[in-house]
């Protein structure tokens, strides 16, 4: 970490994410062409099952032989409710009218939690709705939980794609997904009392990318 540059995600957690947008691609594109009524003897059921099968595995190699310290971490700071954060969500629509700035935040600020708290509950049904299926037998209809759970996924997911590449003034963290990086300043304007937990652990810090 220079004073430029601060570390935002370590390799194991970056590869935790490109192993989800890998996986969930495989999963989504096939499950598009799956038929109403499905077979398991057809190739794009193998894709779909294999495509959530090997999220899971990749999870749990990760959790085994990479830095499961980083993963935890993360998952705690996502799933932990922090004082700030119901103001933050409730100036939400008043920010996107007037433009004014939003109140400081962690490392990851409410709405970021919100949508990692809903995607991750929206990917346990799908596991366990695609299970049933699955067990139940082949000739089965796909069932309604299971693909509207997939679009409201879907749609948590393409707003996240959004703030990440397209919108203008976050979509600088998307370096920091990709080479584990973020500008200081940039880290200092959305995520301020981050960089202030940086700053106060500094000396005995020693996160590596």
């Amino acid at each position: 970490m220079t004073a430029e540059r601060l570390l935002r995600f370590t390799r194991t957690e970056r590869a935790a994410h490109w192993l989800l947008v890998a996986s969930f691609t495989a999963i989504l594109a096939s499950g598009t062409q799956m038929p109403h009524r499905w077979d398991a003897d057809q190739p794009v059921v193998d894709v779909h099952v294999g495509g959530a099968a090997l999220l899971v595995a990749g999870l749990i190699f990760l959790l085994w032989r990479a830095d499961r310290h980083a993963l935890v971490v993360t998952a705690i700071e996502l799933a932990t409710t922090e004082p700030g954060d119901a103001a933050w969500l409730r100036g939400v629509p008043a920010r996107l009218r007037t433009g004014a700035p939003a109140p400081p935040a962690g490392r990851f600020n409410a709405g970021q939690k919100l949508n990692a708290r809903l995607s991750a509950v929206g990917f346990v049904v799908l596991y366990a709705t695609g299970l049933a299926l699955l067990l139940a037998g082949r000739g089965l209809p796909q069932g309604p939980l299971h693909t509207l759970t997939t679009v409201a996924v879907v749609g948590l997911l393409s707003g996240h794609v959004f703030m990440a590449v397209l919108n203008p003034s976050t979509k600088h963290a998307l370096r920091g997904m990709t080479l584990g990086y973020v500008d200081r300043a940039w880290a200092e304007h959305h995520h301020p009392r981050w960089v202030e937990s940086l700053d106060r652990d500094a000396p005995t810090a020693s996160r590596r990318p």
